[in-house]
């Protein structure tokens, strides 16, 4: 029996399989080493049945997370996860590593994560080409739905949002000024706080000034992250994985056209792809 595992760093998507069938399933917040202590991952893990009933029969753990990039790191949740099953064989890379086995299997391409979190890199067909795009959500993440979160979170703040959208925004979170300045600056995970604002972009998805806003985030993404990579990378096939590339196809794919580029594959969750990958 084996497991896959594909965390951002809101949710982690959990998949069980015997023989390449899928026997349970399950979410739980995000794995992020970055952010997430031992004694954190060990509580999210505790409070699922479907974890605790499978923990003694599974034998090998594939896990692609956001914030495992260093060996530290990977090592560091491969040994928190260790503790929890015990009899498992736990293999630990980041999140990147897993969007390109999703997107490309063993073939080469360019993969760009827009999800909770945002990426890019050059796939050889065996790992990841090592780039300077991982800064977080504080330095980076253009595109991403923390960043998708903070601009709306800016934008109600400052009473610039459309009048029905200001609206929505207040009636929907109930949220003023003093709690949203305390939930992001003097509580921890402000990156997912943000990030649970794309729920109000999916609600919106036809209003104009949201798909201003995408297009906008969309063009950032491709300044900064794709077309440096395609620079270095002429002619490859380029894939997306993640929420916001999948919920947001049609404008990605404009956005590209525009470059004059196409999309080979957008994977809104690539967990089901790694599970078939690693079965077989």
């Amino acid at each position: 029996m084996i497991a896959v595992v594909y965390s951002g760093s809101k949710t982690a998507y959990w998949k069980i399989a015997r023989d390449g069938k899928t026997i349970a399933e399950c979410t739980m917040p995000g794995i992020n080493p970055c952010f997430n202590d031992q004694k954190a991952i060990l509580q999210f893990l505790n409070k699922k049945a479907t974890l605790i009933n499978h923990a003694e029969s599974i034998k090998k753990i594939y896990v692609f997370a956001a914030g495992a990039s260093s060996v530290e790191r990977r090592n560091e949740l491969a040994e928190t996860l260790g503790l929890f099953f015990k009899y498992s064989k736990i293999t630990v890379k980041d999140d990147l590593f897993g969007a390109a086995i999703s997107a490309c299997y063993n073939n080469t391409g360019i993969v760009g994560i827009l999800g909770s979190g945002a990426n890019c890199a050059y796939f050889d067909g065996k790992s990841p080409e090592k780039n300077n795009f991982g800064l977080g959500f504080i330095l980076g993440d253009e595109g991403s739905a923390t960043y998708l979160g903070k601009i709306i979170v800016k934008a109600f703040l400052q009473e610039k949002l459309p009048k029905d959208l200001q609206s929505d925004f207040e009636v929907r979170y109930n949220l003023d000024r003093p709690q949203i300045l305390e939930r992001v600056y003097k509580k921890p995970m402000a990156q997912q706080f943000f990030s649970s604002f794309f729920d109000f972009f999916l609600e919106h998805r036809n209003h104009k000034y949201i798909l201003d806003l995408i297009d906008k985030a969309f063009e950032s993404y491709f300044k900064i992250y794709l077309l440096p990579t395609i620079k270095l990378h002429p002619g490859k096939d380029i894939h997306f994985v993640g929420l916001v590339a999948g919920t947001f196809q049609e404008q990605l794919r404009e956005t590209a056209e525009k470059h004059g580029l196409k999309i080979t594959s957008i994977t809104k969750e690539p967990i089901y792809n790694l599970l078939n990958y690693y079965s077989n």
